[in-house]
């Protein structure tokens, strides 16, 4: 049987200072294996490629080897020598007679997978080398144009990619482990009561219509000012940190929650903190704010602030962030805290990393919602982003939304699996108000009425199922809402 030689080699320099780790007989004896039996690339170069051979040669070998392997074709020390008849390093090493004596021991075939396995280990090891020592000369780089923060995010997002490359879990999934993974959100969605395949928004109606928050999906949640975003997706942010705490405490396996990152933007960790201790103690945010409130409602801030002591939502304040610097604390989060869904608010306050990124708005929102897409994917877990409105919603009779009024870039619409517009009548018809006592304002009045704690959320796109709209509540008092009461009321637009 064939050994597998020494696991690894460290180059070192004449002053004996290590440099980077290798095994070139590891290699060889790789190579060699592949040209004796060629069906061992379907078993062990699932992530093995040429650049993670130390020795260039032999991942131009590696290389050929997958090649005629594709053209169904037969690669041995015959069909390759032609292809390096004018490779300067070969020739160095004896030519076609070097191909030969890779293949002189046949039982190398019995530690091929072995022999991959360490030289891919070996390829991310001097990956991290090649890290570390990026990240000492950025460091000592005392110049002008230092910045710390930056070096440490785009140290982070090194070592994310080296991480990730170390993983397969991005591999060609066969249609049996597809079907395998649907049958489970199926079965997910029927023990929820038939409507929940995702984590829960807090909201039945919503719940039902999207069937919760699915992984990797980007989800915009836009409207215009005072519509009530941020209330929404806080709502939504705390619900789902708090059915992940209850299950946890009752010992639910599959939960339908989960920890939650919130990015605000526009708001601070107080702000966001004093609008859920609001909504839960059923407080008014604004006298709450002011310090407006007797020894009772206190009592009942304090219960409610006990109750969520330990909930599993961070809050991140961050202002003027850039796109790259929040998938860098997204990852940390992942990482040390398991989030499972993350709240940007908002999409147009993230930067984008080009230097003259502000000079084309478009192609700065574009890489952004790029950006958030792609990280709900590399983390696999649902990305909500908030986003503004154009102002051509004003001038339109009917105010309610359309996906055309999404702000600065086409590209939202695109990158984002569901759309939702937040949309309270109440809001515009307020400022509607004619003469007290005219027959108009009579009938202003009983509509009023009607609109009172009234609100939709649209959903005008969605990959996984039709749109549509959700009636709710909204106490505009608690920045909070709601389900309405069954048969309360239906929009003229639900579906």
């Amino acid at each position: 049987m064939a050994t597998l030689p020494n696991l690894s080699i460290i180059e070192s320099g004449t002053d004996g200072a290590q440099r980077l780790p290798f095994n070139i007989e590891a290699e060889k004896a790789l190579l060699g294996a592949l040209l004796v039996e060629n069906r061992l690339l379907e078993e062990i170069t699932l992530h093995l490629r040429d650049e993670h051979f130390y020795e260039p040669l032999h991942g131009r070998i590696f290389a050929q080897i997958r090649r005629l392997a594709d053209l169904n074709m037969v690669a041995n020390p015959i069909t390759l020598r032609p292809l390096f008849e004018t490779d300067p390093a070969l020739a160095e090493l004896g030519g076609a007679a070097y191909l030969l004596r890779l293949t002189e021991d046949p039982t190398v075939v019995i530690a091929a997978r072995d022999c991959a396995q360490q030289t891919y280990d070996l390829a991310l090891l001097r990956a991290l080398v090649l890290v570390g020592t990026d990240l000492v000369h950025s460091a000592t780089d005392t110049s002008a144009e230092v910045a710390p923060m930056k070096q440490i995010e785009a140290a982070e997002e090194a070592l994310y990619k080296v991480a990730e490359s170390g993983e397969v879990a991005g591999a060609t999934v066969d249609f049996a482990g597809a079907a395998r993974k649907a049958v489970d959100m199926a079965a997910k969605a029927m023990k929820s009561g038939g409507h929940l395949s995702g984590l829960t928004t807090g909201l039945n109606g919503l719940n039902n219509k999207i069937g919760g928050l699915h992984n990797s999906d980007l989800l915009i949640l836009a409207g215009r000012p005072a519509m009530g975003k941020t209330a929404l997706a806080t709502n939504i942010a705390f619900s789902t940190a708090l059915r992940y705490k209850q299950d946890q405490r009752d010992g639910v396996s599959q939960s339908s929650g989960a920890p939650v990152a919130f990015f605000s933007l526009e708001m601070s960790s107080d702000q966001l903190a004093n609008r859920i201790l609001a909504e839960q103690s059923r407080i008014s945010s604004e006298n709450l704010r002011m310090g407006k409130i007797n020894q009772s409602e206190f009592n009942e801030l304090a219960r409610a602030a006990e109750e969520l002591f330990d909930l599993p939502l961070y809050i991140d304040d961050t202002p003027a962030l850039s796109i790259a610097a929040m998938r860098a604390r997204a990852r940390r989060l992942k990482r040390q805290k398991k989030i499972g869904l993350i709240v940007v608010d908002y999409l147009q306050l993230l930067q984008g990393t080009a230097k003259n990124a502000s000079e084309n708005r478009v192609n700065e929102i574009s890489e952004i919602t790029r950006g958030l897409k792609t990280l709900a994917k590399e983390l696999d877990i649902p990305v909500i982003a908030l986003s503004q409105l154009s102002r051509q919603v004003e001038n339109r009779e009917d105010k309610r939304p359309q996906l055309s009024d999404l702000r600065e870039s086409g590209s939202i619409e695109q990158d984002a699996d569901i759309v939702l517009f937040v949309f309270r009548e109440e809001y515009y018809h307020e400022s509607k108000k004619p003469e007290d006592g005219s027959e108009k304002f009579q009938q202003w009045l009983e509509k009023a009425d009607r609109l009172r704690g009234r609100a939709e959320v649209i959903v005008a796109k969605q990959r996984h199922g039709a749109t549509g709209t959700v009636p709710l509540i909204f106490e505009r008092e608690f920045t909070r809402f709601g389900d309405p009461a069954d048969g309360d009321w239906v929009p003229d637009s639900y579906e």
